[in-house]
C-alpha cells in the first residue's frame, strides 16, 4: 500500500501517549511536537488510528506543503492539487486555518482563498465547484502555517475523536473523552487494577476505563469522514473493524473492578445513562455520595478523578477547606492506592497536604492543568501544615 504523510493533534500533554498507542499500530517515522503527533503509514492504519486511537483528536492526511510569503503563495500551493482524487464535486466542504508565528494578516482569508482555489480547480475540470457547509461539511480541509511553511491537510476523521457516540447530549463535559483516556493510560491503568472515580461527574473516566479493560475500540460506535472520500475501501474497512470487534474481551456477568460516584443525583444519572448508551449499564457500580464517605472496593488500586476547580472566589474558598479533608480521607481509608488529581486549580498540590510524586502538566482546552500522583503508603507522604510544595 501507498505511504502516507499523517498528523494526529491531540490534547497537550499526551503527545508522548499518542506516539505510543501509534507506535502500537505500526506507524513509522513518528515524530511528536507540541500539539500532536506526525507520522506514516498506509490506509490500513489511517483506518486503525481512527477508530482505535484513545487520545487523538483527529487523523489529518497531509495533501501538500510549500514555502509561502503572502495568502496568494498559499493559493497557488493548493491550486496545484488535484482534488477530485480526494474527492467528489458533490461533497460539501469547508476550509479552517491555523497558525504559529504566520504573518498573514488573516487566517480567515487564507481558509477563503484556498476553498476559492479548490473552487477553481473542480470549475477548470468539471464545469462544478463544491457547495460550502460550515456546520456538517462531507469534507474539512484543515490548513497550518508555520513562520514559512503552509500545509493542507484532509481531515479523515470528521467530527473531532473525543466524539465517541455514547455521550447522553445534556451538555458539553468538563473533560473530554479523549483526555480522559489519556489521563488514565498516564496513570498506568490497563484495565486490571481496580478503579474508583469518586467525582465521577457525567462518567467520562468510568466509560473510557471500561474501554480499556474490555480492548474496545473507541470508535466502534461512529461514523468517519474517509468513508466519503475517493478511493474509499469498504472491503478494507470491513476487514479493519472486523479484527478489532475480535480483539475485544467479552463481558461477562461479573461487574468490572470500576466504581463511581458523585454527590450530584442528576449527574449519576447522566452516568448511568452514558453508561447504558455505552453497552455498560450492569457493568459498572455507580453510587451517590459525598466523596468523603467513599471507600475503597479492593486492597489496592487506582483514584483517577478531576474534582472541580472554582471560578468565583466562594467556590475557591470551599476548595480550600475541601482539600485538607480529602488528603485526611485518603491518609485514612485509601493506605495501598495510588490517587491520581486532574486539576486546573494548582493550590491542591499544597493543600492537600500530602507530597504528589508527580506533577504531570496537561491542557483541558486552553487551561493550563496538572496531574498529581500521590501514592498512599501509610506514613510516608502525610505533611504538616507548615511545609510548602511549589506548583
Amino acid at each position: 500500500m501507498t505511504q502516507l504523510a499523517l498528523f494526529a493533534p491531540c490534547p497537550r500533554g499526551l503527545e508522548p501517549v499518542l506516539a505510543d498507542e501509534l507506535a502500537a499500530l505500526g506507524a513509522e517515522r513518528i515524530e511528536p511536537i507540541d500539539g500532536g503527533v506526525s507520522f506514516a503509514g498506509d490506509a490500513r492504519l489511517m483506518l486503525r488510528a481512527n477508530l482505535e486511537s484513545r487520545t487523538a483528536s483527529r487523523v489529518l492526511l497531509k495533501v501538500t506543503e510549500g514555502r509561502y510569503r503572502y495568502e496568494k503563495d498559499v493559493y497557488a500551493l493548493a491550486k496545484h492539487v488535484d482534488w477530485a482524487k480526494y474527492f467528489d464535486v458533490s461533497n460539501t466542504i469547508k476550509v479552517k486555518t491555523d497558525g504559529i508565528g504566520s504573518k498573514v494578516k488573516s487566517l480567515d482569508f487564507v481558509s477563503l482563498t484556498v476553498k476559492d482555489a479548490i473552487c477553481d480547480v473542480f470549475r477548470a475540470a468539471c464545469g462544478e465547484r463544491p457547495s460550502v457547509d460550515t456546520r456538517f461539511p462531507d469534507v474539512r480541509l484543515q490548513v497550518f502555517l508555520s513562520p514559512e511553511i503552509a500545509t493542507i491537510y484532509l481531515d479523515t476523521s470528521g467530527e473531532p475523536l473525543f466524539k465517541r457516540g455514547w455521550r447522553d447530549d445534556t451538555g458539553e463535559a468538563p473533560i473530554r473523552e479523549n483526555l480522559a483516556a489519556g489521563i488514565l493510560l498516564l496513570a498506568g491503568y490497563d484495565g486490571s487494577q481496580p478503579l474508583l472515580d469518586p467525582m465521577c461527574g457525567s462518567g467520562t473516566f468510568l466509560v473510557e476505563a471500561a474501554d480499556i479493560a474490555l480492548n474496545r475500540a473507541p470508535g466502534r460506535r461512529r461514523e468517519f469522514a474517509f468513508e466519503r472520500l475517493a478511493g474509499f475501501d469498504a472491503r478494507l474497512w470491513d476487514e479493519v473493524k472486523q479484527a478489532a470487534k475480535s480483539a475485544e474481551k467479552p463481558l461477562g456477568d461479573e461487574l468490572l473492578p470500576i466504581v463511581g460516584r458523585d454527590r450530584s443525583r442528576q449527574m449519576v444519572e447522566t452516568a448511568r445513562r452514558n453508561l447504558a448508551r455505552a453497552g455498560l449499564g450492569d457493568a459498572i457500580r455507580l453510587g451517590c455520595g459525598d466523596v468523603l464517605d467513599a471507600r475503597p472496593h479492593a486492597e489496592a488500586g487506582l483514584i483517577v478523578t478531576n474534582p472541580p476547580y472554582g471560578v468565583r472566589l466562594d467556590e475557591q474558598d470551599a476548595l480550600a477547606e475541601l482539600y485538607p479533608e480529602l488528603g485526611h480521607w485518603l491518609k485514612k481509608h485509601f493506605s495501598g492506592w495510588t490517587a491520581y488529581f486532574f486539576t486546573g486549580d494548582l493550590r491542591l498540590a499544597k493543600l492537600i497536604r500530602l507530597n504528589p510524586k508527580r506533577r504531570t502538566p496537561l491542557y483541558n482546552g486552553a487551561l493550563e492543568c496538572r496531574l498529581f500522583m500521590i501514592p498512599l503508603v501509610a506514613g510516608s507522604n502525610r505533611r504538616e501544615k507548615s511545609d510548602t510544595v511549589g506548583q
